[in-house]
């Protein structure tokens, strides 16, 4: 079994919506089951073309896992679309605490 790097950045690409959320989750999960798992992952999210509501609960579980794992997740490049709808939902701040 390999040793975990330190980090890592994974850059996402195209919407991140409601459609897309079951590919991401199964893109997760195996991303997470990798034996090399750094110990902070940073995630893009500049190439994002959209997001709905889904991106909230998707950025809220990435974190949850995150911290079942003991290790750290930031996001960079957050669209102003989706910094808005976790203000909205009142999350903002928890998804502000994964920011670098």
């Amino acid at each position: 079994m390999s040793e975990a790097r330190a980090a890592e950045t994974l850059r996402l690409e195209g919407p991140l919506s409601f459609e897309s959320l079951p590919r991401v989750l199964e893109e997760s999960a195996q991303y997470e089951a990798r034996p090399d798992l750094p110990e902070k992952l940073t995630i893009d999210f500049s190439a994002i073309t959209e997001v709905d509501s889904s991106a909230v609960a998707l950025l809220l579980e990435w974190r949850r896992r995150a911290q079942a794992l003991n290790k750290t997740l930031a996001f960079t490049n957050l669209p102003p679309t989706l910094l808005a709808l976790a203000e909205l939902y009142g999350v903002a701040d928890l998804i502000d605490h994964c920011k670098e």
